[in-house]
């Protein structure tokens, strides 16, 4: 029977995720949206965990409630004798939701008073100090997140943000209280339902207080974080670390990299790419509202390329550079323009041959998988903390690929390169 089930709002998200649910000892499939059929193959066998992925952090409230909802229903039916609502270690998400409105939702479906929030991911630097989610040593809205293109975070303060997307009480467990272990923890929450609190922000500043925090939440049907707390939830399911959970097939074709994404993290890692004298072709949007056939084009490239090693298309940029494009043709449509070209290409390179890549990009990473055909992966080695290799078959290419969705923030600077190293 399926133990955990888990809902991410993107896709790099859900492979976060799984890959801290893998390292500790579950066996994990990633599904790609909700799936159509119930609980059986290809998706049955020897699954302690699924992670159905979603495109729905920034899409409109009501659709992500129903879409959430959708995907929690699919896993009860499955056995999952919990729900985990992954969203992004930044929290990502504006006044209006989404991970609010998604919160209470799930509270409803699973008739619960209570539940937890907290993207605290220590192992990147992601931590949660007095309710205050820091980004390395820094407030979040000092990290480059305050010019996100689609969810700037312009307050730091997490009981205040999730409390103006709640109509329940949101309150905090501080770090005094987690720092003296699950007994405290649980006290902690009885008297915060007393209260009239639905919702608690916890505080996290290292992998001991997520480990601390796992046995507290073991009676919750709704657990609500980044990929950080899912380090301690095994454990409550007798499930501890195994070489076993991350084995996959032996890696095979050419190699590329697709990214979209325009966080600093990637910035740097595009940058480190072309340092190593690496072939690389930016995009630029404004070709692509002129029609220009760049799919093509790219292809065309890549191929005389590819078997001397890994390529890279980008449509990374700063954010000045992001926001004259989009001053240009509007948020909207200057994100569906290049999701829609990188796609393109992403499943022109798997057609060609690639058979390991690289996207980067939580709206590229969905948009790629899309058009690849991929109902479900296999969660295997983590490359770097929250980016973990996969397995697939590509509807679209009729074979199976290596496969890794990078969030925009996470990595290395070295990450484009490093990667193919442990495929």
């Amino acid at each position: 029977m399926l133990k955990l089930g888990c809902i991410a709002d993107d896709f790099t998200g859900a492979t976060d995720l799984a890959n801290n649910l893998v390292r500790a000892g579950m066996r994990v499939v990633q599904t790609i949206g909700v799936p159509t059929a119930p609980w059986a193959a290809p998706l049955g066998g020897e699954v302690d965990a699924v992670v159905v992925a979603l495109k729905s952090r920034t899409i409109a409230p009501v659709d992500a409630v129903r879409q959430s909802l959708e995907a929690a229903a699919w896993l009860k039916a499955a056995g999952a004798t919990q729900i985990y609502f992954k969203y992004c270690s930044t929290f990502d998400s504006t006044a209006q939701g989404n991970i609010g409105p998604v919160t209470e939702a799930l509270m409803e479906a699973l008739h619960t008073d209570f539940t937890i929030a907290t993207p605290a991911f220590p192992d990147n630097n992601r931590t949660v100090f007095k309710g205050y989610l820091f980004a390395g040593d820094g407030l979040l809205n000092e990290s480059g997140m305050q010019n996100h293109p689609l969810t700037p975070m312009v307050d730091a303060n997490l009981v205040r943000v999730l409390q103006a997307q709640c109509g329940r009480m949101v309150g905090l467990i501080d770090y005094r209280t987690v720092a003296l272990g699950p007994e405290a923890i649980t006290e902690r929450i009885t008297q915060l339902k007393a209260q009239g609190v639905g919702i608690a922000i916890v505080d996290a500043i290292a992998n001991d207080d997520l480990m601390r925090l796992g046995p507290a939440l073991k009676a919750l049907p709704l657990v609500t974080a980044g990929s950080g707390v899912a380090i301690g939830l095994p454990q409550n399911f007798g499930m501890a670390p195994t070489p076993q959970s991350s084995q996959l097939p032996a890696a095979r074709g050419w190699q590329a990299v697709v990214s979209g994404s325009c966080s600093l993290a990637t910035n740097r890692q595009v940058q480190a790419f072309i340092d190593t004298k690496r072939p690389a072709w930016v995009l630029d949007p404004l070709q692509l509202a002129a029609g220009v056939d760049v799919v093509a084009e790219v292809l065309a490239w890549a191929m005389p390329l590819l078997p001397q090693g890994p390529v890279l298309v980008y449509a990374t940029a700063d954010a000045a550079s992001v926001k004259a494009v989009q001053a240009q043709l509007g948020v909207e449509e200057a994100g569906a323009l290049v999701e829609r070209t990188l796609a393109g290409i992403a499943r022109g390179l798997v057609a060609a041959g690639v058979g390991q890549l690289v996207v980067a990009g939580g709206e590229t990473s969905g948009a790629c998988v899309q058009a690849l055909g991929i109902t479900h992966m296999q969660i295997g080695p983590q490359i770097d903390p929250g980016v973990p290799w996969c397995h697939a078959h590509s509807e679209a290419a009729g074979q199976g690929i290596h496969l890794t969705l990078k969030s925009g923030n996470f990595g290395g600077d070295d990450f484009f390169t490093k990667a193919f190293t442990h495929a």
